[in-house]
């Protein structure tokens, strides 16, 4: 059974199409990383040694990046047995999901990277559906 999949992702979620002749099955994946890490939120610290009061930013960032590792590995599960994928949403995450998969030895499957706004969940598997049309 031939399974094809589109993933619209952010660092906030993932919604997973998976097509194959038995019909559609639409998964949602929530990461529950904290916001990317900044100093203090747009506020200027005024307490005094702010810089002791405050972690170090690598070990925030390591931290993070480590949050990513798991919230991918989740959503590569989701879609493990796909032949083919399509990668798309806003910002960074997209282009992250494709370094991973290449990273675990996937990038074969993946047939398109495109960039796109917000979406419903409706949207996104009409925009599978589409892609996949043959």
């Amino acid at each position: 059974m031939k399974i094809k999949a589109g993933v619209w992702i952010d660092h906030r979620k993932a919604v997973i199409v998976l097509l194959s002749s038995q019909g559609e099955e639409t998964l949602e994946i929530t990461s529950n990383i904290e916001k990317h890490p900044g100093r203090s939120e747009g506020n200027n610290p005024t307490a005094p040694y702010e810089a002791q009061l405050v972690k170090a930013d690598d070990s925030r960032e390591r931290k993070f990046a480590g949050q990513l590792d798991q919230y991918y590995a989740e959503v590569t599960t989701a879609f493990r047995s796909a032949e083919s994928l399509l990668i798309f949403g806003p910002g960074e995450a997209k282009g992250e999901l494709k370094r991973h998969l290449e990273n675990a030895k996937l990038g074969e499957t993946i047939v398109a990277v495109e960039p796109a706004d917000k979406m419903t969940d409706r949207q996104i598997a009409a925009k599978v559906r589409d892609y996949f049309k043959e």
